[in-house]
């Protein structure tokens, strides 16, 4: 696979139906925060306002969705049943996608980038 240099390059590299799914995704992420810009970062789809919010890759099974470990800490009821590690977690291609789950933890991550970014501000 080549390095993408933007998200539609990423998402073209996949079969369709993944594409299908990785540009579901990315409109999810864009409605639940439309200020946010579009980025490639350690080769994966990100979104970015004040910071990383998530990003998000294809694998072969699955999709995988990093909100950093404070997204998954939030919502760690929600995402039981799905694989995780520190920072990500897997969402399996072969099951419903979460959509409204993914626009509630990119929520969560964009309340928590602007307060952070709002501490930054008035300590200056």
């Amino acid at each position: 696979m080549e390095k993408p240099a933007t998200i539609d390059e990423y998402i073209s590299q996949f079969p369709a139906d993944v594409q299908e799914i990785l540009q579901k995704v990315r409109e999810t992420i864009r409605t639940a925060v439309p200020q946010a810009t579009e980025a490639i970062s350690y080769g994966m789809p990100t979104f970015k306002l004040e910071g990383n919010l998530v990003h998000f890759g294809a694998f072969k099974e699955h999709l995988g969705f990093y909100p950093i470990p404070s997204g998954l800490i939030q919502f760690q009821e929600e995402l039981a049943q799905y694989k995780s590690g520190k920072g990500s977690v897997q969402f399996p291609y072969n099951q419903p996608m979460p959509y409204a789950l993914i626009t509630k933890i990119v929520q969560f991550r964009v309340t928590e980038n602007l307060a952070k970014a709002a501490t930054k501000k008035k300590k200056k």
